[in-house]
């Protein structure tokens, strides 16, 4: 026999699919011509497709073809004498067709190795006795859950990973617990102990499988039901190619998730999903570009020197700054210079992000001053964020900010405020430090290390801040230096520049989210309006109450200075020697020696820096020298203060509609701010509706005989006279 040569297409990347008469088509991925000799050894076969597909590894792919004329049966390329067999077959051919496909894996090969058909990731799609296909399933979704120890980010990722898993090995699921620490669900096959676990690590906080069966007897062909499907998941599925394809029909969606997942979906559901998903792609920008501008000039028109912006941006992204004229106000004439960074998930709105500049005010409670709503908290939309809130502000004096420092914070607050200081927010990084603490140690030995920090970041000499950083270091040199790289001048009270006066953090995610309801999808004009309408009554609410105090600090303030007021009664007040006047600095005795200048306000033991109010070694002198401690508080706790802050009001904005389910149920829609608009309740109603077509008719009485059944002009009674 003679050197015989035959021209091979290689195709790669593609997919089989197989009618009911057991033809076998093959439609995609990639494709490639070569020469094929009879006289090639199986090795140098395999080299030459290597090097036509750009040298790709071939140890986990197997090669087959067709014979002539039929199309039913793939053989398999394995040896030398199969590869001469081919050439051999296909010598009066002008092409001959290789397919290159991943081998399968042992439990496919199990499943059909009677068949002889292969069923790898990247080949065939089987059929049932029927007839009717049996879809592939996404390859890569098997393997998304790995076992016990594997870590997720949270119980939503972990919701998500065990979604497709179940739709990858085709099985359905049921929840035996399902919340923010731990979730269970079991196989629902009859008989099936296929079971999971995961919860949170009380540790290092990560969300772990702890639990896994391993064996699953139910495992079936395909998925019929449409219950693994929800409309949230289709809609996550195809936005992608929705966004390509803005015609992408509900029939195409159902068929392609069929073909691609194995489900089984009607018309109605793809819809829905559809639904979905455009609403996500499109309403936001749409709302970027034509309510959004809308919004912010009624913003402006209702609430005289308010500021309201919105910047649309590409794929569908904005982002939209609102600050109100009499938060601004408060802020600027009443508050301490003090602002708090965070970003808040508009929950059910999680596409959404909520940036928020918040202060406190005189009694430490959250005042909300400025907010963003961005599509992602990054560094450029803090960026953007920060240089707003500064051309809303008209103060010259210097801001200290409190933030975790995520996302460039710590960089961008100093480029857009370069005068301002800028604090590491205290719950932040005592959360971060625990995550510092392994298993290896005990609790006991945690809560002694984080007793530590807390005491070292409340420490007002650095005499005491080194004594506790030491009490760290002692126990582990590594914690020591984590946090001495944080550098204690943005944490402790001892080397801190700024003025926090004694708040270390703000709870404005948990203020924030009780205003927003959780049960319905705002859009952005409906959220931003419901924390108008929050702010308004907050701020009412606190400067009606304040009406009634009569001292000159606001009640907590004033409780804290009563609490040193009774401690000084014991100390020793004595001059300096070194005063010059003989009036301004003093000599305190207690169990150490500290040094009051009233001139300055300052105490060597710092707290009066610290706090803002006179404390115990400052209160002795001013009783000594027969002066008001108050008047040496700072203003920030005065109650006059506190009514500046809440002296403006922020105004409704009419032609605003916002579910009727935000509304108290104790103000009538005539005295609310907001217009309303009813909309049905989810959920089976309580009550049947009136049919309109049944009336209970009034019985006719008649006037004349006072009887019933009839009227005056038919009374057939005779009258007596």
């Amino acid at each position: 026999m003679g050197k015989e040569q035959i021209v091979a297409v290689l195709q790669i990347g593609g997919e089989f699919t197989t009618d009911a008469d057991g033809h076998m088509s093959y439609s995609g991925g990639e494709a490639h011509a070569m020469f094929v000799q009879s006289d090639w050894t199986f090795s140098g076969f395999k080299q030459e497709i290597s090097s036509t597909l750009n040298n790709l590894k071939l140890d986990q792919f197997a090669f087959k073809y067709f014979l002539p004329k039929n199309d039913k049966t793939l053989i398999s390329i394995s040896n030398d004498k199969d590869l001469r067999r081919m050439v051999e077959f296909h010598a009066e051919s002008e092409t001959t067709y290789i397919y290159v496909m991943k081998k399968a894996d042992n439990r496919s090969k199990n499943a059909v190795a009677d068949s002889g058909t292969p069923t790898d990731a990247f080949a065939i799609v089987p059929t049932t006795q029927d007839g009717s296909k049996r879809q592939k399933v996404c390859a890569s979704w098997k393997n998304v859950i790995t076992g016990v120890g594997q870590v997720f980010e949270g119980p939503k990722d972990f919701r998500d990973a065990l979604h497709k898993y179940a739709i990858a090995h085709r099985f359905h699921y049921r929840f035996i617990k399902n919340d923010s620490s731990r979730v269970t669900a079991e196989c629902t096959g009859e008989d099936c102990p296929w079971r999971i676990h995961a919860s949170k690590s009380p540790a290092k906080k990560e969300f772990m499988i702890k639990k896994i069966s391993e064996s699953h007897t139910c495992e079936s062909e395909t998925v019929k039901s449409h219950r693994l499907a929800s409309q949230r998941w289709v809609a996550s599925v195809i936005k992608e190619k929705l966004r390509d394809s803005p015609n992408y029909r509900p029939r195409d969606i159902a068929n392609d998730l069929q073909r691609e997942y194995g489900l089984c979906l009607n018309y109605s559901q793809a819809w829905r999903g559809r639904s979905i998903a455009q609403k996500e792609l499109y309403s936001s920008h749409e709302e970027a570009c034509s309510q959004l501008p809308w919004f912010c000039e009624r913003i402006v028109e209702t609430n005289p020197g308010s500021v309201a912006t919105v910047v649309a941006l590409e794929d569908s992204k904005f982002r939209f700054f609102v600050a109100f004229h009499a938060s601004l106000h408060g802020f600027q004439h009443g508050c301490r210079p003090l602002l708090f960074l965070d970003a808040i998930t508009a929950k059910p709105n999680k596409h959404w992000k909520l940036l928020a500049a918040t202060s406190v005010d005189g009694e430490g409670d959250v005042f909300p001053v400025a907010f963003g709503v961005v599509d992602d908290e990054s560094r450029e939309n803090w960026h953007w964020f920060l240089q707003q809130l500064k051309s809303s502000l008209s103060t010259s004096r210097a801001i200290t900010f409190i933030s975790n420092g995520e996302h460039g914070l710590w960089d961008e607050v100093s480029s857009v405020f370069p005068d301002s200081h800028h604090g590491y927010c205290v719950e932040s990084l005592i959360e971060e430090f625990k995550k510092q603490l392994d298993d290896a140690w005990t609790e006991e030995l945690k809560d002694a290390m984080v007793e530590h920090l807390k005491k070292a970041i409340y420490a007002c000499t650095t005499d005491e801040l080194n004594q506790y950083i030491e009490l760290i270091k002692n126990a582990s040199d590594k914690l020591a230096d984590w946090l001495l790289e944080i550098n204690p001048e943005r944490w402790s009270d001892a080397r801190f520049k700024g003025v926090r006066h004694g708040q270390y953090s703000c709870n404005i995610f948990g203020t924030v989210s009780e205003w927003i309801p959780t049960r319905y999808e705002l859009s952005v004009v409906q959220l931003v309006d419901t924390i108008r309408c929050k702010l308004m009554e907050m701020m009412y609410t606190r400067r009606e109450s304040s009406n009634a105090w009569t001292e000159v600090l606001t009640p907590s303030a004033n409780q804290k200075l009563q609490e040193e007021v009774s401690k000084a009664h014991t100390l020793n007040v004595l001059p300096a020697e070194n005063d010059e006047n003989g009036s301004n600095i003093f000599k305190v005795c207690d169990d150490s020696v500290n040094v009051v200048n009233l001139a300055i306000w300052e105490c060597t033991c710092q707290r009066w820096r610290i706090s803002g109010l006179p404390c115990m070694h400052a209160i002795a002198v001013i009783e000594r020298t027969g002066q008001y401690a108050y008047d040496y508080c700072a203003k920030y706790f005065t109650t006059g203060w506190y009514r500046l802050t809440y002296s403006l009001s922020i105004n409704p904005i009419p032609d605003v509609i916002v579910p009727v389910t935000l509304i108290d149920p104790a103000q009538s829609p005539a005295t609310h701010p907001c217009p309303v608009r009813t909309r049905r309740r989810v959920g089976r109603p309580k009550e049947k509706p009136a049919d309109p077509r049944i009336a209970i008719k009034r019985a006719v009485r008649c006037s004349r005989c006072k009887g019933y059944g009839h009227n005056k002009a038919t009374c057939k009674v005779p009258i007596s006279t």
